[in-house]
């Protein structure tokens, strides 16, 4: 019997049209975010720093070097991380709000690939932790480990006094040194349940998009002792001393007074056990990392992934005599940012010096996946930094990040403060909201060093006012006489 379609079916594979097997497999994201981790790690040339699971992404992929958060602290960087808009459009700006009441119908980065036909899952720390902040909606199935303390996730209060007798802690200790497994902390059964959910999502015919958030090396500084065990000797270099500033440019609260210090968790040997307890925690990071990346490759993933890392922020650690975040300064607003597309090869082990944000990862994963449908974003699209060599990409153009004072407050925000960073300098504008009033202006000039140890606004004039313009026509400029949250 003869039948006419079979004919004309063979017909058309010999004539070279496609079938539906013959079309080409969307690629595959692992989007890695960590909590408060600032640029102290191999990629960026820390020489304290042990990332080797880092260092060999890096190598994979493209370094941005000069990386900036819009906000320096979780929720409304995350906000805008992940819906690809600038803080006055989210209209974030505390750790309370949701995104949803500025923009209902956004569209957020999971939620775009789950659109698309992905399966969008996330483990761990991905939208903020606490209270209406979570985004139900982007998920294809409910995330894990995404909520909770900080303080929580500590052996202590797992396991509470019966295990530490005599030691009085009221929140959680600033640091654990102890001989626990990984899965002793969420990082670690993070790293463990996303691993076996590549395992499974390795025999799906439909493409994922897979968040991991890790928790550290957010405070308190905990990870199991092997971590602490490997860390080079601390530096014997003094921090230097804390330069002169306005009362608005840092923080009234100093973070890691809200934890207990108690040194019985602690080996005698280092000097500074808090800048050792972020160094080990970050290696602690690092490992589950590759824990992950190692799935990838284990269940034939690696060539069909794009892979981005990045943080929320940064940290001072010492630094102006501060443990926390929510400044305008170098070390809270320079974030890491890694993307390895295993197709841009020529582009592999680079280093980019151009400024980039972290709203500019939303459009850059849809480019580098081609969407069909793409949200309205402020971002730009990296993906043609990609293929160039670290050398073709200078530094050029500026980064947006905004801060106000008091933040961990529920009183009205009485100060608004923008920084904006271009290659060379740093300047930052602080107005009274209402009135837009200047209460403060700060120039620092970068080009020997990124601390910001010096005001030489007096110094140049001409300077500070190209980048005030620059900054009042930038898009993601909150005009002090909008309504806050």
């Amino acid at each position: 019997m003869f039948f006419p379609f079979l004919a004309l079916l063979c017909v058309a594979v010999e004539n070279g049209a496609t079938t539906a097997a013959d079309k080409p497999q969307k690629m595959n994201v692992l989007f890695v975010i960590a909590d408060d981790l600032n640029c102290g790690i191999e990629p960026y040339g820390d020489p304290h720093a042990v990332t080797p699971n880092l260092s060999h992404l890096a190598q994979q992929g493209v370094t941005f070097l000069n990386a900036y958060c819009q906000q320096t602290v979780c929720n409304p960087s995350r906000a805008s991380l992940l819906t690809g808009r600038y803080p006055n459009a989210t209209r974030v700006a505390d750790l309370r709000s949701h995104f949803r009441f500025a923009l209902p119908e956004s569209v957020t980065l999971p939620q775009a690939f789950r659109n698309e036909g992905y399966h969008a899952e996330g483990f761990g720390k991905i939208f903020h932790n606490t209270g209406k902040t979570a985004d139900p909606e982007s998920w294809s199935v409910a995330p894990y480990l995404d909520r909770g303390t900080h303080s929580a996730d500590t052996v202590w209060a797992q396991m509470g006094p019966k295990t530490f007798p005599g030691i009085t802690i009221s929140k959680a200790p600033r640091i654990e040194n102890l001989p626990v497994p990984d899965t002793a902390y969420r990082d670690g059964r993070i790293a463990e349940a996303a691993a076996e959910q590549l395992a499974r999502l390795s025999e799906s015919d439909s493409p994922f998009f897979l968040a991991v958030g890790f928790w550290r090396p957010h405070l308190p500084f905990v990870a199991p002792r092997k971590y602490w065990e490997l860390q080079k000797q601390p530096d014997p270099a003094p921090l230097p001393p804390v330069p002169p500033h306005a009362e608005i440019v840092l923080p009234v609260r100093n973070e890691v007074k809200s934890y207990t210090d108690n040194t019985s968790f602690v080996d005698p040997s280092p000097a500074d056990p808090l800048r050792l307890g972020y160094r080990a925690s970050i290696t602690f990071l690092d490992a589950q990392l590759g824990k992950v990346l190692d799935a990838l490759e284990a269940n034939d993933l690696r060539d069909s992934t794009i892979i981005i890392f990045t943080s929320d922020h940064g940290l001072h650690v010492g630094e102006r005599g501060l443990v926390g975040k929510a400044t305008n300064f170098e070390l809270d607003t320079r974030v890491p940012l890694i993307i390895s597309d295993p197709r841009k090869t020529a582009g592999h082990g680079s280093q980019s010096k151009e400024m980039v944000e972290l709203v500019d990862v939303f459009p850059t994963l849809l480019a580098l996946t081609d969407h069909q449908v793409t949200p309205s974003l402020d971002g730009d699209d990296l993906s043609s930094s990609l293929s160039a060599s670290g050398a073709a990409v200078a530094a050029q153009g500026h980064a947006l990040s905004f801060m106000n004072r008091p933040f961990y407050s529920r009183d009205a925000p009485t100060h608004w403060g923008h920084s904006l960073r271009s290659a060379d300098w740093r300047y930052t504008l602080w107005q009274a909201p209402g009135s837009g009033e200047t209460q403060l202006e700060e120039l620092y000039d970068l080009r020997t060093s990124r601390q910001e140890r010096e005001n030489v606004l007096a110094e140049h004039p001409d300077r500070a006012a190209k980048m005030r313009n620059a900054l009042i026509n930038h898009p993601g400029y909150w005009n002090p006489g909008t309504p806050t949250p």
